[in-house]
């Protein structure tokens, strides 16, 4: 089940390597926000169906109008899986899942990139897709498309002539990992959209309930009941951790302790608290889950304390899988490759890389909270230094590696050109009116020495070998393709790495500030400029709402070290500032520190209603 533990010595290269990366990631001065951007872009870019007016990616058309209808249902939209054509519904919903969760521990951050909406636009698309293919209660539709037929055209999207079939679970062709994972993906969407659109999210839970009580109730792996899906994304580590995930995602969007029950009574028989892992992915979700898991513990809810003893042991597992990736797990660790990336398996790595640095970076926030530090076999690691670590392997990924390649397609001067990706590799059909054939697709374009001219902004392609190397080769798919699941968990990353400060040596939570007594007041003028708009406005049970955006803009000519907001009529959540202690008043959020002259940052509150009124109360400058 899964990727079994292994012991591998730990050598001093590969802790002096590890630690050098820990301390260059500090140094580094990447575009965290640029990346978060292009992680997005990259799932405009796989995009099936009917696209919306402000798509970005315009190389890109509308494709697969008719998925379904041969079948007489509607399963246009969803994502297609990577550099094909087929849209493979269980590395899809784990894509969603990881997206999802990204918005609910990174919101703020994502809400100072200025990208929180095209987050939730991601989101949203892979889950009305899942809306439509979940017909009935006991029955979902997984996949459309045969990968083998699939395979032996290499044509653009909005040219597809392969078999566009349907395949589907349901109680006499059960398929728990699927259905469970898709439960997972639309419980913590519903979660994530809750401050948003609780009618949208009321619906995704009331999907969410049905697919996951389907899974449970006929049980079964589904690449037993579709034999196509089993050469593509089989479900090696079986069902049981997706009933786990599921239903610990079901208790995170509605604290219904019942969810938590069945958690705790199946622990052990699912292998929840006795499977120690070395990776996260599509297919094996234990260390996602044990680290999920603890952060109900940390949290101490209402009902985690009924269930304390079962979640401690979660989190050890969870700790075993942090630790190994830290090098600290007394020689069973993951790999390094000499120039520092975690290595776990040849064939698209990155995508490890992706989903390991993401449950690194949450857990060094919860830990960071709770004022902890994680206790590893080989030594105590504090939340700041876990996030070092995690900012080294997103720096890798972005160039700081022995080729100076950024894996991620588009970003920076220096990046792969040869992506393995049909649409990539096929000029536009805005330019190239006429249809690209099967075989011709393969003769003039797969097997072109040519750079693609079309750019993948944001693909992270599957990345380098054992050591460092990496041939920049469209046949090269082990190395050169890009997916949906290796994007989706490091998104956040991104965004959570963009609000680090860039000489942060701690990751505490800031302390509570006392305002110096040399503090510019007020009357001098505002050092702020505050442009006031509405994004978004909708209508719940007779009440307008209106998601409101503030950016605030240092006018003063100097750094702005110290701020303090009144903000008045305020009656909905607020994002991208920090409470203080008296009432109505908001400071800098934690992970701002100084704005320089010229720069802004981002305010969103939601509410009924007028606007509030900002103001500004105090500040100190440097």
């Amino acid at each position: 089940m899964g990727r079994l533990v292994t012991k591998t010595p730990a050598t001093l290269l590969v802790a002096t390597l590890l630690l050098l990366a820990a301390a260059a990631a500090g140094a580094s001065s990447y575009d965290y926000a640029g990346g978060f951007d292009k992680c997005l872009q990259f799932f405009e870019a796989q995009r099936s169906g009917k696209l919306p007016a402000d798509h970005r990616v315009k190389w890109r058309g509308d494709s697969a109008l008719t998925d379904g209808f041969s079948q007489g249902v509607d399963l246009v939209g969803g994502y297609y899986d990577s550099g094909d054509h087929v849209k493979f519904g269980f590395p899809m919903a784990y894509a969603v899942t990881m997206l999802s969760w990204g918005v609910l521990e990174f919101e703020k951050e994502m809400v100072a990139a200025n990208n929180l909406q095209r987050a939730l636009d991601a989101i949203r698309w892979g889950t009305s897709y899942f809306i439509k293919a979940h017909t009935e209660p006991n029955g979902l539709w997984v996949q459309v498309g045969d990968g083998d037929s699939d395979h032996l055209c290499w044509e653009r999207a909005e040219d597809m002539s392969t078999p566009r079939t349907a395949f589907k679970i349901d109680t006499n062709h059960p398929g728990s990992d699927v259905a469970g994972e898709t439960a997972a993906a639309l419980a913590a969407a519903a979660k994530a959209f809750r401050p948003y659109d609780s009618m949208h999210a009321d619906l995704l839970l009331l999907h969410a309930k049905q697919l996951f009580t389907f899974a449970d109730t006929f049980r079964g792996r589904y690449d037993d009941s579709l034999q196509s899906a089993k050469k593509f994304y089989p479900s090696e580590s079986g069902y049981q951790d997706e009933l786990l995930w599921a239903a610990a995602w079901l208790y995170e969007a509605t604290g219904d302790e019942e969810y938590l029950r069945y958690v705790s009574q199946n622990a052990e028989a699912f292998g929840g608290t006795g499977w120690s892992v070395l990776e996260f992915s599509w297919d094996n979700k234990y260390a996602g889950l044990q680290v999920l898991l603890s952060k109900v513990l940390f949290e101490g809810g209402a009902g985690a304390g009924a269930y304390a003893d079962t979640l401690k042991q979660f989190q050890a597992k969870a700790e075993f899988f942090l630790c190994a990736c830290l090098q600290k797990n007394n020689g069973h660790n993951i790999k390094l490759t000499p120039g520092g990336l975690l290595y776990v398996d040849d064939w698209n790595n990155m995508q490890y890389v992706s989903s390991s640095t993401f449950l690194l970076t949450v857990y060094a926030d919860y830990l960071a909270v709770s004022r902890g530090a994680l206790k590893c076999p080989d030594g105590e690691v504090k939340p700041a230094e876990i996030v070092r670590f995690a900012k080294s392997q997103v720096d890798y990924v972005l160039g700081k590696n022995p080729k100076g390649m950024s894996y991620m397609v588009g970003y920076g001067g220096y990046f792969p050109t040869h992506v393995h990706h049909r649409g990539a590799s096929i000029p536009s059909v805005s330019g190239l009116k006429s249809i690209v054939g099967c075989m011709d697709g393969f003769d003039k374009y797969y097997n072109s020495k040519g750079a693609d001219p079309n750019v993948l902004h944001g693909a992270i392609v599957g990345g380098p070998d054992a050591n460092d190397g990496f041939v920049d080769d469209r046949c090269n798919y082990q190395h050169a393709e890009p997916t949906i699941a290796g994007n989706a968990p490091i998104c956040g990353v991104f965004a959570r790495l963009a609000s680090e400060p860039a000489d942060a040596s701690d990751n505490s939570p800031t302390p509570a500030y006392s305002p110096p007594h040399d503090s510019a007041s007020p009357s001098k003028g505002s050092p702020l400029e505050l442009v006031h708009t509405v994004s978004n406005s909708w209508t719940t049970n007779g009440v307008e709402y209106y998601r409101h955006v503030v950016t605030a803009k240092n006018t003063c000519g100097h750094p702005i070290t110290y701020l303090k907001l009144h903000i008045k009529e305020l009656s909905g959540p607020i994002y991208g500032v920090s409470a203080a202690k008296e009432k109505d008043t908001y400071e800098f959020p934690a992970w701002l520190t100084r704005l320089g002259a010229g720069e802004q940052f981002t305010i969103v509150y939601i509410q009924g209603g007028p606007a509030a009124k900002i103001s500004v109360v105090n500040y100190k400058t440097a």
